[in-house]
């Protein structure tokens, strides 16, 4: 095993894991581990030497104890959802898997505060408190299957992030285990701490460079009364994304705005029937909650924005049923591309609302420069679009082209002003265009924040943050198992 420094046995590190975890808490056998060669991002793929299940803080710390002492990397892993190869580990390494801490510890509806093992699935906790009136406001759409723990390693975002905000706006405090094996813990003892630094801020978001997150205390928020849900159709997708512009312009700001285009639209009915128009060329599907007397007046002023950029059909939904199948709908598209795609690579830059129209001209353009399918589902309201690149994985020459492709709709939406990831984090996928987006002196000091937690670089190094002990130019996509290297 091939550690930071140096080499030691493969056998004897395994087996001090073991005594840890028990004989069920770890596997090494490659065949076992082939599922975690990789995450969402399957085109970056690297081998494991084992993986660990701890199943609670104190495994975790004498796990990452063993694992510093050998000076070998030590990778975090939730539920292995995430789109930037963020938990796949080169070279060698050890996954620390949390998927076992799956523990709902406590929920204090008094103080509107749940405390969690990293583990727990964001819908369990929906699922925990659904007849209480409050919820988890994060809904990404990967919900049912990711990880509070690994929400919060990159900030996950989702169709209320709009209104409510992402993950981090819903994390009171979070436990975490050092490099060293020591346990942090951002969170006083009582309810109304907030002294000192925002420790637990700088964590969401840090895609597991600084630790791994075993413990978090989420805030709960009231689920909303009254709301109103409708969609538009349209002709373009220029006059849909112009919708969402004018609608946060005017004031209004909905709890969701998700924009599907023609192609994301015929493949989701194709799959599920919603019973939506197949002929067109984009959908606006919106949602404002809050006060019952003022959504009516709210709702008037959007119809008459969307109809002022030439919606040909707008659809009032009041009924529950139908609701639930229109949000469905928004959650289960990204599944739906396996019927039309072998393979698929969802970009995630973040860019300026007002310039949502051009951006999608320019990724049909770059689609087509590179003869590629894209079709587009994404958080319209914050600006996070998400091209979906079609491909397959088998064909090398088929996976240059999204490569070459995704680097240039990334650098471009830089250029017009946005960011590399809205939430799906930058990984090891966009390692590459940090240096684009981020100077020099920049780069430096997210690197000191990672040694500050981190000194040996051992935690996740090479994901997120350039490193200056791991190459770089080894993690460019060129060098992800991809013949050619056309990066």
């Amino acid at each position: 095993m091939v550690g930071a420094s140096g080499t030691t046995s493969d056998t004897h590190v395994i087996d001090e894991l073991r005594a840890v975890v028990g004989q069920t808490g770890l596997i090494c056998d490659p065949n076992q581990m082939r599922i975690y060669e990789c995450d969402g991002f399957t085109v970056a793929k690297g081998m494991p030497t084992a993986v660990v299940f701890p199943t609670d803080t104190d495994q975790v710390s004498r796990c990452v104890k063993i694992l510093a002492r050998h000076g070998v990397a030590i990778i975090p892993r939730g539920s292995g959802t995430g789109l930037a190869g963020g938990c796949v580990a080169f070279g060698s390494g050890v996954l620390v898997s949390t998927t076992r801490m799956s523990r709902i510890e406590s929920i204090d509806l008094a103080n509107r505060v749940a405390v969690v093992q990293a583990g727990v699935r964001n819908t369990a906790l929906s699922d925990a408190i659904a007849t209480s009136g409050l919820h988890f406001s994060p809904d990404p759409s990967s919900q049912r299957a990711s990880t509070i723990g690994g929400n919060a390693a990159t900030n996950a975002g989702g169709i209320n992030t709009l209104k409510h905000g992402v993950t981090t706006n819903h994390i009171l405090g979070v436990e975490m285990v050092m490099p060293d094996g020591s346990i942090l813990q951002t969170r006083a003892k009582g309810l109304c701490d907030g002294i000192g630094a925002d420790l637990a801020a700088l964590i969401c978001g840090s895609e597991g460079t600084l630790g791994i997150i075993t413990r978090l205390w989420c805030r709960l928020t009231p689920k909303p009364r009254y709301f109103r849900t409708f969609y538009a159709v349209f002709e373009s997708t220029h006059d849909c994304c112009k919708t969402v512009s004018d609608v946060v312009a005017s004031g209004i700001v909905p709890t969701s705005m998700e924009v599907m285009d023609g192609q994301m639209i015929r493949v989701v009915e194709d799959a599920f029937h919603y019973g939506f128009p197949t002929d067109a060329q984009s959908l606006l599907l919106l949602e404002i909650d809050g006060i019952d007397q003022v959504l009516d007046e709210q709702m008037r002023a959007i119809i008459a924005i969307a109809e002022g950029n030439r919606a040909r059909n707008i659809k009032q939904c009041s009924d529950p049923v139908r609701r639930a199948e229109l949000w469905s709908a928004r959650k289960r598209a990204f599944g739906a591309i396996g019927r039309i795609s072998h393979s698929y690579c969802t970009q995630d830059a973040c860019v300026p609302r007002s310039k949502l129209p051009e951006v999608m001209e320019t990724v049909a353009r770059i689609g087509k420069k590179y003869d590629l399918r894209i079709p587009n589902v994404f958080h319209a309201g914050d600006g996070n679009i998400h091209p979906i690149l079609l491909f397959d994985e088998a064909d090398p020459e088929q996976v240059q082209r999204i490569l070459l492709a995704s680097k240039e709709i990334l650098e471009y939406c830089i250029e017009i002003g946005g960011a590399l990831t809205g939430e799906h984090g930058v990984g090891v996928e966009k390692l590459h265009l940090m240096p684009k987006m981020f100077n020099a002196a920049t780069l430096r000091l997210f690197l000191d924040v990672k040694k500050t937690f981190d000194p040996h670089q051992l935690v996740n190094d090479a994901k997120l943050i350039p490193s200056d002990k791991l190459n770089i130019e080894l993690l460019k996509p060129s060098s992800m198992n991809i013949p050619g290297g056309a990066l």
